[in-house]
């Protein structure tokens, strides 16, 4: 049995998909099809930063034991109040959590990735209209995505570039992608697990 397990927020959890419950449970529909015994587990809460992912990652991992991790984390941490001099996580502290994650992952598996973040639609989050004065915007989230594919780069891990993959049309509030935007997550999430399950990054 291999098992796989993704770790990261609302949009890991699935929010917004109410065909087939979000990217990683149409990777575990997907997978479940096969002849290989392969299951997938949705670790994502609603809501998440890298700070709360740090607090329960390493007890949710020794429960799974996975043989691939993947995170899909940080658009929260890009949120910020006000103006960009107050965002939810900054950018330096946003770079040591994720090598906090990095280290720890490596406990427990040699196939390590990140899924890259994915824009918003700024006329829809800026604010948002759930949290007064709070904002995402796609020029902020380019800067903690960058800081994701350094970090991936700098370990030798893998990571997978989705800045470019959604459009407003495929965001249900201009945050969460809808059923259609999950899908084309799902499609290309997966040709990266299957890479990263018969690929040696190290040797590359």
């Amino acid at each position: 049995m291999v098992r796989i397990c993704v770790w990261g927020d609302s949009i890991t959890y699935g929010a917004s998909d109410s065909e087939k419950g979000g990217w990683v449970n149409r990777l575990n529909l997907s997978f479940g099809g096969k002849d290989e015994d392969i299951n997938v587990y949705n670790v994502g809460i609603s809501g998440d930063r890298t700070y709360d992912l740090i607090e329960r990652f390493e007890i949710e991992c020794k429960k799974r034991n996975p043989d691939l991790i993947l995170f899909a984390i940080g658009t929260n941490d890009s949120q910020y109040t006000g103006n960009r001099d107050n965002p939810s996580t900054s950018l330096e502290k946003f770079r040591d959590n994720l090598q906090w994650l990095i280290d720890s992952a490596k406990k427990y598996s040699d196939k390590i990735g990140f899924v890259g973040l994915t824009r918003v639609d700024e006329s829809k989050v800026m604010p948002i209209p759930w949290r007064e004065n709070t904002y995402y915007d796609n020029e902020n989230i380019e800067k903690y995505d960058l800081i994701i594919k350094d970090v991936c780069i700098s370990n030798k891990i893998f990571y997978l570039h989705m800045l470019d993959l959604l459009n407003n049309s495929l965001l249900n509030d201009g945050l969460h992608p809808n059923s259609l935007g999950h899908e084309k997550m799902f499609l290309k999430i997966k040709d990266f697990i299957v890479g990263m399950m018969t690929t040696d990054i190290k040797s590359q």
